[in-house]
């Protein structure tokens, strides 16, 4: 077996260049995560604990989901419901005595962020807000999420209640997976059953074709949290995640100017890259006693990666591990190796490699290099033949 490494030669010569910067942000924290890739692109103390505010409600959500049965089922807002709910809360504007369904609940949770559906989830189906918080952490445990904790069930200000920008993107990650929540996320206006029209918070900033931009989202502030926000977006067909915590409240829309600035950036600085080009020539493997002197290692399709547009060229690297001769022993459509492609040390391509010619025998060739052979069976022939004629 042969190993053979690969730089791509046409992308060796060193092209010096400035390195994209993500744009300043008002956020603290902020992450992004290729949700298509399946990796992080971007993180800005996203490990660190804070505040999240609403952000909770993603939690919320996707946990009654999971534990609704009939999202049809008719239930009835009451009193008790709306008492647990703080003043200083964000509501939906749900009213006692309102015959609404779980499925109304659910985007009057996500779009207007209302406490006043979210508790209600929480008593209707759980009994209590704390039962609900313990299927919330049980679900945060199950994702990994060890650096959160939650108390309520809303996100406001409370002593052990937090999470950091990593672990947001592992829940958001996890209820984007689920149709429901996603459909949710991404609506940005919906009428309840009982006529109650509620909107996402993001319809508030004032200029709406910058929104335009944002496929889903759920924002959140709290005076602790400051402004928060999640963001589902979409550039050259990769489906991107954001989330950011703590932006500074004085400056308005912050969270959401933010997310709209490194949305135009990652439009204008990343988009799918062509590797390398199909039928690449990657290496030749000598061929012996046939009609052909060599055979072509070569991609057969192109290589394409989402990367930012001042890539590093030289972190290329293709891997040829096969055969490193051939002969007319070699059956046409047979494996013969494998190829790799490598992007910073990250898989990103790989292929098996298939004998697509058929070798054939040289007979000259063989005589040629075997010459020493010939002549002593011509030898052996004349001997034989000799000793046949004397006898």
């Amino acid at each position: 077996m042969k190993k053979i490494i690969f730089l791509l030669i046409v992308l060796l010569t060193p092209i010096l260049v400035k390195a994209l910067e993500f744009p300043n942000v008002y956020s603290k924290a902020l992450t992004l995560y290729d949700l298509t890739d399946n990796k992080f692109i971007y993180n800005v103390k996203s490990n660190e604990k804070m505040s999240i505010a609403s952000l909770t409600k993603i939690a919320t959500t996707i946990t009654a989901i999971l534990n609704i049965k009939d999202l049809n089922e008719k239930v009835t807002i009451t009193d008790e419901i709306l008492n647990t709910v703080r003043w200083d809360a964000s509501r939906a504007g749900l009213k006692s005595g309102d015959v609404v369904t779980y499925e109304d609940l659910l985007y009057a949770s996500i779009l207007p962020s209302g406490a006043d559906a979210t508790n209600a989830l929480a008593i209707l189906l759980f009994g209590s807000i704390d039962n609900m918080v313990e299927a919330m952490n049980e679900l945060a445990k199950d994702l990994d999420m060890n650096n959160t904790s939650f108390v309520n069930t809303t996100g406001l200000d409370a002593e052990g209640h937090y999470s950091t920008a990593n672990d947001i993107i592992k829940l958001l990650k996890y209820s984007l997976d689920n149709e429901l929540f996603k459909k949710i996320y991404t609506t940005k206006e919906y009428t309840l059953s009982n006529g109650l029209v509620v909107k996402s918070t993001i319809n508030k900033y004032p200029i709406k074709d910058k929104i335009s931009v944002i496929l889903g989202s759920k924002t959140g502030f709290t005076l602790d949290a400051g402004l928060c926000m999640s963001a589902l977006f979409n550039i050259s067909g990769h489906d991107i995640l954001l989330v950011s915590l703590n932006a500074d409240y004085n400056i308005n829309f912050a969270n959401i100017e933010d997310t709209i600035n490194i949305i135009n950036f990652m439009d204008n600085n990343y988009d799918i890259q062509e590797i390398a080009s199909k039928e690449y020539i990657i290496t030749n493997i000598n061929v012996i006693d046939s009609n052909i002197d060599n055979y072509s290692i070569k991609l057969s399709d192109s290589i394409y990666k989402f990367l930012p547009n001042d890539y590093d060229r030289n972190l290329i690297n293709i891997n040829y591990d096969g055969l490193n001769e051939l002969s007319y022993k070699n059956k046409i459509n047979s494996k013969i190796g494998t190829i790799n492609c490598y992007y910073d040390n990250e898989l990103i391509y790989s292929e098996d490699v298939y004998l697509k010619e058929n070798i054939k025998i040289d007979i000259v060739k063989i005589l040629i290099k075997y010459w020493y052979i010939v002549i002593i069976g011509f030898i052996f022939l004349l001997f034989f033949f000799k000793l046949k004629i004397k006898y």
